[in-house]
This record gives C-alpha cells, sequence and structure tokens, in this order.
C-alpha cells in the first residue's frame, strides 16, 4: 500500500471494463442503435441500447455544436461536445424531453432515479478533424496518428451513485450484473464509445456526401475513450477504505491462488507467453512526455526483455506462478512486477472471475465507533496499522509540506503548499498517518483502560481518526501506508492505483497532479461482442 507502488498498478482480468465486457459476452447480451437524430451540423440526440438476460439499459447521448473557446476540460465548465446518461430501461418520448433539458447542463440540471450516470465529453480536435476529412474524402485515417492520440473523444466526468439526482448505489447494488463497482460508468463509457464512432462517420457523410466511407473497423478498434483526471480523484483512495481494501485484498487473494498451482498446463503456459509477448507490442502505443513515466517505461521495456527470456525456460517445473512472482521481486522494477502479477492471472478465469463481484462494498458512512474500546486496545491498533507513521518526524516541514482543499473557485480538491499559501484553515482531513500519530500522542496522557467513549467526549476532534483506526482494523489493505502530505508524493500515483482498476491504459502523466487515460482502445464494439473477443482485446494483436 505504498504509492510507489499503488502507482505502478496495471489493468488485470479482475478490472471493471473486463469484467463487464466478458459477463455481457457470456450471458449474450445484445445491442441495438434506437434512435440517431443528428443534422447535419452534428446537433441532436441518439439512444444506445444494451440489453441483458434480465433488463435493458441505454445510453442517452445528446451532440453539441460547440464554438473552440469554450471548449475546457475543467470540471466547471458549461459546455461540452457531447453530454451522456445511462438510463434505467428504455426511454420513452418524454423521457427524452425531459432529459433534453438536464443532461445537456451537467450539474446545472437535475435528472432523476431513473438515470443511473451523468456524463460529458469533449473530441480531440486535431484527431477529430482529421479523421473526418480523410473518411469523406474517401480515405481512412493515419494510422500513425490514432496510435498517437489514441480517442477521438475524452470524458471530463462520468458521475454516478446518486450525483445530481441520478439512483443511489443501493438501487442497483443487487443486480448481478451490476454487483461489481463501476459497472453502470463503465457501460456507459462504452456506448459512448460507439456514439463516439457513429458521429465522426455520420460528419464525414455530412462533409463528403457518397464519396465518404466507414472507418476500418481495425482501426476502429484501436480508439478508446479518452479521459483526463486530476486531483479529484486522488482522495478517493483515502476517503473509501473499505472499498479499496476490497479491492486489493480480491486482486491479493487470486494471486495467492495462482501462486499455490503446484502445476502449470501447457495450455496455460501458452497463453501467458502470448500475452507477455502482446504486452511488449502494447508499450509500442504508450505514449508519454512526463520524465517521471519515461524512466519507468524505460525499466519497464528492460523488465519484459528479462521476463520474456524468463518465461522461455521453467515454467513446466512444480509451482512455476510462485517462483517466477519470486524471481521478479528482486530481478524487474515494481513496473515490471505488477504487470508480471497481471498476467499470472490471465490463464486462470474460473480461479479468478467469481472474486469480482466481492470487489464492492457497503460504504463506511455506516461503520459505528465501537466506544467501549479502551484506549490500549486502540493504541496497539495504532502501532499495529501505521508503523510507519508513528516513525515519521511529523515536525520536519518536508512531512507536512502540503494540505489538501477544496478551490472555492474551481470546486475541486486541490493540494497547496502549507507554508507558502494561508490554506491551512481550510484543509481537508486527508493525512491520515499524520492524524494517527497525532492520537496516539494524545493517547498517552490516559490510563489505558479509560474507554474510548470517555476519550471522545473530552477529545472529539479524534473521533473520525479513532473511527479510520477501527477501520483499519477490519480492513487491512484500505490504509495508504504512506504520507499524503509530503513533500515529495506524487498524486500521479493515487489516480493510477484508481484507474488501473476501472481498466485504464496508456497512463500519460501531465504533471505531477493530473494524467491522461485511454478506455476501451482495443475492444470490440458492442454489436461485434462475443466469446470470442470479450477478454484479451486490452492486449494488442500482433498485426496491431
Amino acid at each position: 500500500m505504498r504509492l510507489s507502488r499503488l502507482g505502478s498498478l496495471h489493468q488485470c482480468r479482475l478490472s471493471f471494463m473486463r469484467q463487464l465486457t466478458r459477463r455481457m459476452a457470456l450471458e449474450g447480451w445484445h445491442f441495438t442503435r434506437t434512435a440517431f437524430e443528428v443534422d447535419a451540423s452534428g446537433v441532436g440526440h441518439a439512444v444506445y441500447t444494451a440489453t441483458g438476460p434480465d433488463r435493458s439499459y441505454s445510453l442517452v447521448a445528446f451532440a453539441h455544436d460547440l464554438p473552440d473557446h469554450l471548449r475546457s476540460d475543467r470540471v466547471i465548465a458549461e459546455a461540452w461536445d457531447a453530454t451522456f446518461t445511462l438510463f434505467d430501461g428504455v426511454p420513452g418520448t418524454e423521457d427524452i424531453a425531459r432529459l433534453s433539458r438536464n443532461v445537456p447542463v451537467q450539474e446545472a440540471g437535475r435528472i432523476s432515479e431513473s438515470e443511473l450516470s451523468l456524463s460529458r465529453a469533449n473530441r480531440s480536435v486535431r484527431l477529430w478533424t482529421h479523421v473526418v476529412d480523410r473518411l469523406a474524402a474517401g480515405q481512412q485515417p493515419d494510422a500513425g496518428m490514432i496510435a498517437e492520440v489514441g480517442y477521438l473523444m475524452r470524458t471530463t466526468a462520468v458521475y454516478g451513485s446518486g450525483k445530481f439526482g441520478a439512483a443511489d448505489r443501493e438501487v442497483i447494488a443487487g443486480r448481478a450484473e451490476m454487483a461489481a463497482p463501476f459497472q453502470a460508468e463503465m457501460l456507459s463509457v462504452y456506448l459512448t464509445r460507439w456514439f463516439v464512432r457513429d458521429m465522426v462517420e455520420h460528419m464525414a457523410r455530412m462533409k463528403g456526401g457518397a464519396r465518404a466511407v466507414r472507418l476500418e473497423p481495425g482501426l476502429a478498434r484501436r480508439l478508446g475513450i479518452g479521459n483526463s483526471t486530476g486531483l479529484g480523484m486522488a482522495p478517493f483512495l483515502v476517503n473509501h477504505p473499505m472499498l479499496v481494501n476490497n479491492w486489493i485484498l480480491v486482486r491479493e487473494t487470486a494471486l495467492a491462488r495462482v501462486r499455490a498451482l503446484p502445476r502449470a498446463a501447457p495450455e496455460e503456459i501458452a497463453l501467458f507467453r502470448d500475452l507477455l509477448a502482446r504486452s511488449a507490442r502494447a508499450l509500442d502505443h504508450w505514449r508519454t512526455e512526463h520524465p517521471v513515466q519515461l524512466a519507468k517505461l524505460a525499466a519497464l521495456k528492460a523488465d519484459l526483455a528479462t521476463l520474456l527470456a524468463r518465461a522461455g525456460t521453467d515454467l513446466g517445473r512444480d509451482h512455476p506462478w510462485d517462483r517466477l512472482i519470486t524471481w521478479a521481486e528482486g530481478a524487474l522494477s515494481p513496473e515490471g512486477q505488477e504487470l508480471l502479477v497481471s498476467l499470472v492471472l490471465e490463464p486462470y478465469g474460473p480461479l479468478v472471475d467469481g472474486l469480482g463481484p466481492c470487489m464492492a462494498a457497503v460504504e463506511e458512512a455506516g461503520f459505528r465507533i465501537d466506544g467501549a474500546m479502551t484506549l490500549a486496545q486502540l493504541a496497539a491498533l495504532i502501532e499495529a496499522h501505521y508503523p510507519w507513521a508513528l516513525t515519521t518526524d511529523w515536525s520536519a516541514p518536508a512531512a507536512t509540506a502540503r494540505a489538501w482543499y477544496v478551490s472555492e473557485e474551481k470546486l475541486e480538491p486541490r493540494l497547496g503548499e502549507r507554508a507558502e499559501e494561508p490554506i491551512e484553515p481550510y484543509e481537508q482531513p486527508l493525512g491520515p498517518g499524520r492524524d494517527a500519530a497525532r492520537l496516539h500522542a494524545a493517547l498517552a496522557g490516559w490510563p489505558g483502560d479509560t474507554t474510548l467513549a470517555t476519550f471522545l467526549l473530552h477529545h472529539p476532534e479524534y473521533r473520525h481518526t479513532a473511527r479510520r483506526v477501527q477501520i483499519a482494523a477490519k480492513a487491512p489493505y484500505g490504509e495508504l501506508r504512506d504520507n499524503t502530505l509530503a513533500a515529495e508524493m506524487l498524486p500521479i500515483d493515487m489516480l493510477r492505483a484508481k484507474l488501473s482498476f476501472f481498466g485504464a491504459t496508456s497512463f500519460d502523466p501531465r504533471s505531477d497532479r493530473w494524467i491522461r487515460i485511454t478506455m476501451f482502445a482495443g475492444a470490440p464494439y458492442p454489436p461485434e461482442l462475443d466469446s470470442t473477443n470479450a477478454d484479451f482485446w486490452v492486449y494488442p494483436e500482433a498485426t496491431a
């Protein structure tokens, strides 16, 4: 749970995107475009419906003619190239009319419990224009440009779980297809990608008429949905310890199951080696200019060369995966080690896939403090779960150099320099290590047999931290074991950790505080989805 380790995680077969496509293929979902009423200027709406064994979900998309000077990826933007909601069922005429008044204005409107998510997206203007122009002229776009950018539109937010009137998580948590985390949001993005392809082809037809051609399927599959994620996502890992614990615990459980296997079948070894080679090809599509990620990519390329040589030797011996992981701990960088963890899970769907729904969690708001716990017991918990925090010199300026707060102007979490900005009065409780150390020091002046309830009556300022400590006792992977206030802390490590569980690829930090990714790149489009292409689409084929 160190940030440098979490910042090296990769997607795996437990990632939420792949759980979604795998389930839909297994259950034989079918997909229909039930409306596409978009005019020659690119304004209108479309509806895409996904139907599973028990119910349907529909992406309602609104296309807008956005002037360039209004295009912004900031949360405080007020206009976008496209806006979306995921409707629970199939919308009727009255639903479309209601949504047309609310979805395009996003936060300024209100949706209902019939909607499961609210989102918006902007074009990658350079690639969008290039693709429209080429298709309109009867030509395919340049494959190099597609590889360089990776997406025609990028989302700037995908809201769910009750925001702006949408259905609370509890409304859908009991549905099998929504049991794993973020399945509604992933379905929204998956259908959005279909809409984006249709839109770019539509605009090409409006421009080129009979000369226009459709996007070649192989090129279309290379395009994902982009996303620019900033500091707003970073506090998630601190604020949801039970959920984060379940994500990591499930991944570690899956790894333990694979490491315990006494032998690997020839077809399992063959699949591992194939995906390893395809992972090496994926590096050719990974673009970044950030010095930290460039160094990590260079190490990863060297790791893959080493791993490819190692994988050609002794995987037929006893406990091959355990031996390979143990070897990697001393031979590979964290990037290489974590990619290997993802790869060894791939041949073992029957062992791993059933764990997916266990990644959900009941939110911590219902966690009640155990006031009967003695202070001696609480101190022991802090010593067991926060040893790194107790050995940190919190009086050193570098240890508390940063402070998290919410910007009134931008309405987003921000990270400021404590010594340079008057932000401390507005600081958010996002330094659990420091807070645990403070609580531990405060307990020293009290008898060990005092109840926590008595202590908190005198010091209610420690309620939040006492609650976190008790949660940590139940959720061993729920707490970051690192200093989130330190001068050298990189918020992009937190962003990447969460995005890796989504299933994102091509992590491209643009600074230490925001990162670009691609979602569903390589995936089959909904009408093409079947059991033959639903899982390993994330690894480029030899011809890609």
